[in-house]
């Protein structure tokens, strides 16, 4: 079956084959190996100019996510959310959870943040800190995290970017956009399974950090952190998800990123250049576009459903919309261990279903 949804993904034999290395405890030697080099080769690719620590953590992109919202601020700070979309709305979901002061700048779900409410958010005196997607996967829409960024650096707070679709697939150096921490999660462009996630922090957060209250007991960033300086885990990872985290990494570096990310977008310019011959309409203009998922209106004469299923039964997943959109669109991503054929046949059964 080829995954056209946004994550999980296809991924290689290679990959598949590394859930076999064998049984290992997490209390040896040879663990500690694994994870350290797993985190090496995560700041390898993301962070080559150095300057940041990964933290590993077992659990879902979300779960990552959620351990950099809860441990960003101090006891008297306050979070802005840049919101433009189903992923912004869940961060300050997770604020809201954690009852922790937050102030959400919205946006339509169309359109980028709006840079002038983010400066004015800002400005109040007990903001620490602003949280923004980078790619945000309702729309399939690149948020300018740069500009966001550059708001942030001037007034002196930290920047989170909630990269859990985006990195591996859209650029996103970290110096230039000013990110303290960066959430990624192996099951998506890194092209890994579901169940280990990241976030890497600028060492020079990571004091700061470590002093704010620790609003859970699974999800402390500074505990996991902590553990993994002396060499131990804090809870039982997933060892076999990060022996195939280990070699899509490896994978991934043998590659490149930059030619990754070359290589989602001709496989995004290849399938829209089909959707627009097959007479579908994408949602966002082209310079508000990701690399790796594209949302289409629904075809007339189509529910989501039957195009779904259509679909499958030629072999291919795609992706239904979401909250308000969800009656409106459908999604294609292009990310995973695909192949230009495997687009080009999915093109093919996406025109025999529309009987074009």
């Amino acid at each position: 079956m080829i995954l056209l949804n946004p994550g999980p993904v296809n991924v290689s034999a290679r990959v598949t084959a590394a859930l076999a290395r064998g049984d290992l405890c997490h209390r040896e030697p040879e663990c500690e190996e694994l994870l350290a080099r797993i985190r090496a080769r995560l700041l390898a690719a993301f962070a080559p100019a150095g300057g940041f620590a990964a933290v590993l953590l077992t659990g879902s992109g979300t779960a990552a996510l959620e351990m950099a919202v809860t441990s960003v601020l101090s006891e008297r700070g306050r979070l802005v959310v840049v919101a433009n979309g189903v992923y912004g709305e869940r961060i300050a979901a997770m604020a809201a959870a954690a009852r922790l002061p937050h102030m959400v700048v919205e946006s339509d779900w169309l359109s980028p943040p709006d840079l002038a409410a983010v400066e004015r958010a800002l400005r109040v005196p007990d903001v620490e800190a602003v949280a923004v997607v980078h790619h945000e996967t309702t729309t399939g829409l690149l948020n300018a995290v740069a500009q966001v960024g550059r708001l942030a650096r001037t007034r002196g707070k930290l920047l989170l970017v909630d990269s859990v679709s985006g990195i591996g697939g859209d650029g996103l150096d970290l110096e230039e956009v000013g990110a303290d921490l960066v959430v990624g999660t192996a099951g998506k462009c890194i092209q890994a399974f579901p169940g280990m996630a990241f976030v890497l922090v600028r060492e020079t957060a990571l004091s700061r950090l470590a002093t704010h209250p620790r609003r859970s007991l699974y999800l402390s960033l500074p505990l996991h952190y902590e553990a993994q300086i002396r060499g131990s885990v804090p809870f039982t990872p997933a060892v076999q998800l990060a022996y195939a985290l280990d070699e899509a990494l490896a994978e991934l570096l043998e590659e490149g990123v930059a030619a990754r990310i070359a290589r989602y977008g001709a496989a995004a310019t290849l399938l829209r250049a089909g959707f627009a011959r097959l007479g579908l309409t994408c949602l966002l203009p082209s310079d508000l576009r990701s690399n790796s998922i594209t949302a289409l209106g629904l075809p007339a004469g189509h529910t989501y459903a039957s195009l779904h299923d259509a679909l499958k039964a030629r072999g291919f997943v795609v992706y239904e919309g979401q909250g308000r959109l969800a009656q409106d669109i459908f999604r294609v991503a292009n990310m995973g261990h695909l192949t230009e054929a495997d687009f080009v046949s999915f093109l093919d059964a996406l025109a025999a279903v529309l009987g074009a």
